[in-house]
């Protein structure tokens, strides 16, 4: 019987190439992005699910400032772990990790620049589940000189040698002997380094002359990421409270209260989609590609629905000779099932060729590791679920309706569909062009934010201006000046103590007359020399620049933001006080945003700091390579065996949205062959359309009908479709991309015209798919469609 059935529905699948190659190739399109989007989703919901322990594993974060000023991070201060093991009961263990070194490591004739390098606790091999595959657990790090590499570090520089006991060394000078090996971070987790150093390093950098006497009593260096193992059952606002105490008594400088919830502690398991502030970005972009997903599957279902009982008059005699002979409805309905069956079949194994031949692509394009292979569970769910979602979505009412007809009514051609199967074809037609228009909009809109935030002016100038920090130069700054100066493709050049871009130096060492001591107001801090205003074109509302003499050090420029935030009225000349530094302010600027434009400007303080270790050279543009080689060669000559490093404010700039652009992409990519997929269901539908009308497009033209009356015969009842779907489809995109803009502090206005420029594209697409057939229909030879009359 199954034997029959599948001959059966091999001959109907040959007979009908034309329908067959749409329902293939819509399907195997529909399969291919759904279930590219589904390993996506799968990969981002997979973050830190690999520790046996994850779900008693919480990150700390710390809530500081008051009103607008209020900041969250996603790290603690340093004694926080410290007085947490000691005082609060339920923490079974706690992790620290910071940023390491950022140097030169050398080994023989290897030469590499180190980034990606973390100092860490040793409980971190014990609390979380990453591989040590050499090494010693209980005691990960014998001493200070100690380093714990990655797998592929270890390739990088030994090769397929042993690295246990082998000497790296850190910017010629500092000595560090392997003593671990540990497996490459997966792809999926939120915790990733290169190189692990002991937190003792940090311990030990401390000088009991200092401010801060040790890295216990560090309350002011919130760079800390933390984690807690918690004992399964303890209430998490108690621990918060607790360490809330703890920081009264030990730092009372830091103004909380109980109430605040200064500490609150995150799961491992949810660090990926969602923000310290609990803001959920990451989520909300994996809930719209899971609902692309969903919709492009439905188009697909939607296609093969269409077709089939768009047929099924064609095949009602061969159903009702099928039932006159002795077959029983559920034959037949197996029989249509097991032609979808195969039309599945066919699309599934062309789906499955094309994902591995995509996958290296999608992996560049959504920056990502992800691996399609068959022999994996994962990959398995995720085939199943959606192959058996979209095969019951398009299987069952085609094979019902094809099962149901009456044999003798068939035979004698008085058969149709019935108004209500007529409707049910028109809703599904409208609801695949409401998703298309959705998509076209949302692709608008993502498209028009993202170069809204790509071109707007972050209130200076970053064109044709590369950075570098300093290193031995520092020491020659002036000799730098003077050789940078002569070379005529540079305008200009300014130093800096920290990056411009994503600036995250943050301070609550801040007063000023009039200012409420039970409040923490926390600032950015930024020290410039006197070119960098000028030559950064970064607006003077009110007073002056620095003027690079000596007292300019007890002078300070404050934004609008941090002038609003303070209070202070008729600033200039009034008393501020940065940290240790007494002094008055001299200027006031515009506003200008060193973070994306996701983030609200912050108050920011500049000071004047004319010897720092970062340096930005203004080009003119055409030859910008020579300022760069300029560069290079003084580079060469004061840190001789170390590798020259720099970046554009551009290239920099462009980085903050890299994620963004990534997710426009997919969306773009997403989004076209979703429409492509409707178009395609659309072209079969007109061409069926076409072809029950052939006598009578015959008999009109006969009538003296012209080629553009019955264009638009066969065309209007599917453009009022899609004014339909328009008029449905534009509300909801409208509502999805308002949610979706909120994640903007700076965003761009639904403009009316975006919803006008979708719906007339939508048309266009779908005028040109019907007009595809029905002008080949129109233009054929009434004597051969009227010749069977």
């Amino acid at each position: 019987m199954i034997k029959n059935y599948i001959k059966i529905a091999w001959r109907n699948l040959v007979k009908n190439k034309f329908y067959s190659i749409i329902n293939i190739a819509g399907l195997t399109m529909g399969l291919v992005i759904g279930m590219l989007i589904l390993l996506w989703v799968q990969d981002e919901l997979s973050f830190d699910s690999f520790h046996k322990n994850g779900k008693n594993i919480y990150r700390v974060n710390s809530f500081l400032g008051s009103g607008t000023s209020k900041r969250v991070w996603d790290n603690t201060q340093g004694p926080v772990a410290t007085y947490a093991l000691r005082e609060v009961p339920g923490v079974k263990n706690a992790v620290r990790i910071t940023s390491g070194f950022n140097g030169v490591f050398t080994y023989k004739d290897k030469l590499l620049k180190e980034k990606n390098t973390a100092f860490t606790d040793p409980s971190f091999f014990k609390m979380f589940d990453f591989k040590l595959l050499k090494g010693n657990p209980d005691n990960p790090f014998p001493d200070n000189q100690s380093v714990i590499i990655t797998q592929s570090t270890s390739k990088r520089y030994f090769g397929d040698d042993d690295p246990v006991g082998k000497v790296l060394q850190l910017d010629h000078k500092d000595n560090f002997t392997v003593c671990g090996v540990i497996a490459d971070f997966p792809g999926n987790s939120s915790i990733n380094y290169d190189m692990l150093f002991p937190m003792d390093i940090v311990a030990k950098s401390y000088n009991k002359n200092d401010f801060w006497k040790s890295l216990d009593s560090d309350w002011g260096n919130f760079g800390f990421t933390t984690f807690f193992d918690i004992k399964p059952g303890m209430q998490l606002k108690p621990i918060g409270e607790k360490l809330i105490r703890i920081q009264a008594k030990n730092a009372p400088w830091i103004k909380v209260n109980v109430k605040d919830n200064a500490y609150q502690l995150q799961p491992i398991s949810t660090i990926h989609l969602y923000q310290a502030d609990g803001s959920a970005s990451g989520a909300q972009t994996v809930n719209i590609f899971l609902l692309v997903a969903v919709l492009i599957l439905l188009i697909a279902c939607i296609n093969y629905v269409n077709l089939s009982t768009a047929r099924s008059i064609i095949r009602a005699k061969e159903v009702s000779i099928r039932k006159i002979v002795g077959a029983k409805k559920m034959q037949l309905f197996g029989q249509f099932i097991v032609e979808t069956l195969i039309f599945f079949g066919i699309a599934l194994v062309l789906a499955f060729v094309l994902i591995t031949q995509l996958m290296p692509s999608y992996n560049d394009i959504s920056g990502k590791q992800m691996h399609f292979d068959l022999l994996q569970a994962g990959v398995w769910k995720v085939v199943s679920v959606t192959v058996l979602g979209t095969l019951l979505a398009s299987s069952i009412y085609p094979a019902l309706l094809l099962s149901s007809f009456e044999p003798l009514k068939a035979l004698k051609g008085k058969i149709s569909l019935g108004m209500g199967n007529v409707a049910f074809r028109k809703i599904l037609v409208t609801t695949q062009f409401v998703f298309s228009v959705t998509l076209i909009i949302v692709t608008l809109v993502i498209g028009k934010q993202l170069k809204y935030v790509r071109e707007q002016n972050p209130g200076y100038d970053r064109s044709q201006t590369f950075a570098f920090r300093l290193g031995a130069l520092q020491n020659h700054i002036d000799a730098v000046k003077a050789e940078l100066n002569k070379e005529p493709a540079i305008n200009g050049i300014a130093f800096t103590d920290n990056t411009l871009v994503d600036n995250g130096h943050t301070t609550a060492g801040v007063n000023w007359d009039g200012k409420n001591l039970n409040e923490t107001v926390i600032v950015h801090h930024l020290g410039v020399d006197e070119k960098f205003i000028p030559m950064m074109k970064i607006k003077l509302l009110a007073g002056s620049n620095f003027t690079g003499v000596k007292t300019d050090s007890a002078h300070f420029i404050l934004n609008e933001t941090a002038v609003k935030l303070t209070g202070i009225k008729n600033s200039l000349g009034k008393r501020f006080k940065l940290q240790e530094t007494e002094g008055t302010i001299i200027g006031v600027v515009k506003d200008f945003n060193t973070a994306s434009f996701k983030e609200r400007i912050e108050p920011t303080i500049i000071y004047y700091e004319p010897k720092g270790w970062q340096v930005y050279v203004k080009t003119t543009g055409k030859n910008a390579a020579k300022a760069v080689a300029a560069a290079s060669r003084l580079w060469n000559q004061y840190n001789p065996g170390f590798p020259f490093e720099y970046n554009f404010l551009d290239d920099q700039y462009a980085k903050l949205y890299k994620t963004d652009q990534r997710t426009g992409t997919l969306f773009n990519i997403f989004s076209t062959i979703a429409i492509f997929i409707s178009c395609l269901g659309l072209l079969g539908l007109a061409t069926y359309t076409a072809q029950i009308m052939t006598k009578e497009i015959g008999i009109r033209k006969v009538l003296g009908a012209s080629v553009t009356g019955i264009v638009t015969l066969i065309s209007k009842d599917f453009l009022k479709l899609v004014v339909i779907a328009i008029a449905i489809g534009s509300p909801i995109a409208w509502w999805a991309m308002n949610k979706w803009l909120q994640s903007y502090v700076y965003r761009i206005d639904l403009s009316w015209w975006i919803f006008l420029a979708a719906g007339a594209l939508a048309i266009g697409i779908a005028l040109i798919t019907i007009s595809f057939q029905s002008i080949k229909a129109a233009m054929a030879n009434p004597v051969k469609s009227l010749r069977s009359e």
